[in-house]
Formats: C-alpha cells, sequence, structure tokens
C-alpha cells in the first residue's frame, strides 16, 4: 500500500501551496531552534499532513520528515512510497531521502541528524521507530513535540480559518436538519447514525464522533451511542463533528424530547450562562484559564460545581482535538487567530446531563463563535 496526497475539497476554498507548506516547514524548524532543539522529527499523521500535504499509510515502514533550522527539510521514506511523496503539494520544498527494503531506514535518518542533539517528535510516532533512532543515535534525546512547542499549530492564518468557518457551518446544517427527525422510540444509535450522514451530506469527508446521549447517559461526557430506546422526557447530549476541507468541527447542544421539567430548564440556563461567560472571556492577552475560571465560576457559584468535570475547552484544528486547553494552570495567552472549544457542563449521575459548545476564534479585540445555532433549550419529539 502507498501513501497518497491530501486531496483539495471540490467546490471548496483553494488548495495549499508548495510556498505556504514551505513557510510552515521553515516556521517550525526556526521554533524548534528558538526552544533550544536541534529540530524536529515529523512522523505520519496530523503534523505531516499540516506541514507538507503528504498523508502516507502508516506502516511499520519508516518514513520521517526531518525539519533543522538553517537546513533543507528532508522526509525520509521508502523507495516504493517515494513516487507518492514527490505528489505532495508540499514536495517541492523538500529533499526525498529514499531507502529500500533490507537496508536499515534509521542510518537514513541518522545521517542527516546531529548525533547528540535534542529532538521534539510527533506525539503519534510509533515506539518501533523512535526506539530505532535511539538504537542508532544513542545520545541524542528526545521530546514529545506538543510539550517542546505546543502552540505550533494554534494560530490559524486566513486561509485556515476560512476552513474552520466553513467546517463550523456546516456541523451548524446539522444540528438545524437533526431537530426535525424523531427521537422517542429510536435508538441512541440510529439518532448517530443521522448525524453522521448529515455531516457528510453537508461537505464533511470524516466524521470523527456522533455522541447522542439520552437520559442518564447524559451524564457520561464521552458516552457512545447505543442501543438504548430514546424516550419521552429525556434530555440528550449531542456532540458530533470531523473533517471538512481537512479542518475539524466540533459542537455540542442539548435537546429535550417533550417538554422539560422545571429543573431540567434550570439546570441548561445555568450552563448556557456558563457558555456565555467563557465566550466573553475571549480576548488577546487573556491566558487560557481564564476562559475556564470564567465558565466554571458561574457553574460553582450555583451549586453546581462538582459536576462540571471536563476542561472548558480545547483547541482545534486539522484535528479535532489539539492544544491550546481551557483549563486551570494553563497561563499560556490568547492570540488572534487561536481556534478552541467552550463547552461547559452539567452531569447528573443517573439522571442526565448538559452541554453546550461552540468554537471560537480569537480575533483582535475578542472572539468570534464558529458555532452559531440556538444554545436555547430545544424541544423535539
Amino acid at each position: 500500500m502507498t501513501g497518497t496526497p491530501v486531496p483539495p475539497g471540490r467546490g471548496g476554498p483553494a488548495p495549499f501551496t508548495a510556498e505556504d507548506y514551505a513557510v510552515r516547514m521553515r516556521r517550525a524548524a526556526e521554533a524548534a531552534d528558538a526552544a533550544g532543539l536541534a529540530g524536529l522529527l515529523i512522523a505520519p499523521g496530523p503534523d505531516l499532513v499540516w506541514l507538507t500535504g503528504y498523508r502516507p499509510v502508516e506502516t511499520e515502514r519508516l518514513t520521517l520528515l526531518v525539519l533543522r533550522a538553517g537546513h533543507d527539510p528532508v522526509l525520509v521514506v521508502p523507495t516504493l512510497e517515494a513516487p507518492d511523496a514527490a505528489k505532495a503539494a508540499g514536495a517541492p520544498a523538500l529533499t526525498l531521502r529514499d531507502w529500500t527494503d533490507g537496508k536499515d531506514p534509521y542510518e537514513a535518518a541518522a545521517s542527516v541528524l546531529r548525533p547528540d542533539g535534542r529532538y521534539g517528535i510527533s506525539d503519534n510516532a510509533w515506539a518501533l521507530h523512535l526506539l530505532g533512532l535511539r538504537e542508532r543515535l544513542p545520545d541524542a534525546g528526545h521530546v514529545a513535540l506538543t510539550r517542546a512547542l505546543p502552540m505550533l499549530r494554534a494560530v490559524k492564518d486566513a486561509a485556515e480559518l476560512d476552513r474552520l468557518t466553513a467546517a463550523g457551518a456546516a456541523a451548524d446544517a446539522t444540528y438545524e436538519e437533526i431537530r426535525k427527525v424523531r427521537f422517542a422510540g429510536r435508538r441512541e444509535r440510529e439518532v448517530a447514525a443521522d448525524l453522521a450522514g448529515l455531516l457528510r451530506q453537508f461537505g464533511h469527508t470524516q466524521v470523527d464522533f456522533t455522541i447522542v446521549a439520552s437520559g442518564p447517559n447524559g451524564a457520561n461526557p464521552h458516552h457512545e451511542a447505543g442501543e438504548r430506546v430514546i424516550e419521552r422526557g429525556d434530555m440528550v447530549v449531542l456532540d458530533f463533528g470531523g473533517l471538512k476541507h481537512g479542518y475539524g468541527s466540533d459542537t455540542s447542544r442539548t435537546v429535550h424530547v417533550g417538554e422539560p421539567t422545571d429543573e431540567e430548564r434550570t439546570v441548561h440556563d445555568l450552563v448556557r450562562a456558563a457558555q456565555e461567560a467563557g465566550f466573553r472571556a475571549v480576548r488577546p492577552g487573556a491566558a487560557c484559564q481564564d476562559v475556564d475560571r470564567a465558565a466554571r465560576a458561574v457553574i460553582a457559584d450555583a451549586g453546581y460545581g462538582e459536576y462540571f468535570i471536563h476542561r472548558t475547552g480545547h483547541g482545534i484544528g486539522v484535528t479535532t482535538h489539539e492544544p491550546p486547553y481551557m483549563i486551570e494552570g494553563e497561563e499560556q495567552p490568547l492570540v488572534p487567530g487561536m481556534c478552541f472549544s467552550v463547552e461547559p457542563g452539567v452531569y447528573l449521575p443517573g439522571r442526565f446531563g448538559v452541554r453546550i459548545e461552540d468554537i471560537v476564534t480569537v480575533t483582535g479585540d475578542g472572539g468570534r463563535r464558529l458555532n452559531n445555532t440556538p444554545r436555547e433549550l430545544a424541544v423535539v419529539d
């Protein structure tokens, strides 16, 4: 099997150019140098896609992008996959160094590395390959890329923001349509299948998750849609997203099957107020933790603090979860172009849960939502 370049979306934005990828690779190498690293080692996965536009099949054969400040980028690739690598949009800015079966791939990589260097390496690099590199260069050091350079992909340019905006709009269209389907008497997995179909209908090429958590299942933030039959009187948490034009969507709304109780409305209104407070805290220079604090304070002050059991948000880009994270202790300042979720929730064990989530981008003077569907409690059939 061989890898293929990332295809442009039909009818979508113009594809990224070789120069776009060259700029990203140069910036990454310079950021590594500024952080005191000898360079970066990029394995197949989202980092490689973002830096080169190349998405190979992940196998036991070593594929590795080496970035070093002051040096040309080098992509170490199996010989049988070199033709596909050469077709990637970022290939003109790369030097390909191929290796054949029966040869030592780590020797090919070691030849362009400093033997005693400390390198940032993709979080998803296979242990097989990291250990192979360490055997070849025992004096080298390695650190996870998101620990060494957590903000590498965090600030989006205009073209990336356009893609994220389109993905958010597609998720919004999905929510508007799912509210029209029947919930009562159907299994969670059936509604989840509807969500997946709608995401694809509105242009997603990849569906990453379709959470449908009804009644007591709503108290589990990452519940997997199952065989439970949704009943009248259920609160239902909907959380869904994936990739459109290579960039992520992720939104949550909570609906109610039939008329809710006063308590259910109260809890939903509380979460909606917390989500609004988190959004209002978004501004350049604020710390990531400030967003978490603002949303969490609303819920804690109402006496539900122990039932808000996760961070307020996560970054989004070529993956649906990435840095930065909106959590206490994260002092990273917000910068225009950052994109992340604001998604507080309350989860009452054995009863129900509520979550409301928008993707937000930091602007010059505040924040802008990429999800704009109603946040009020929707009543469905």
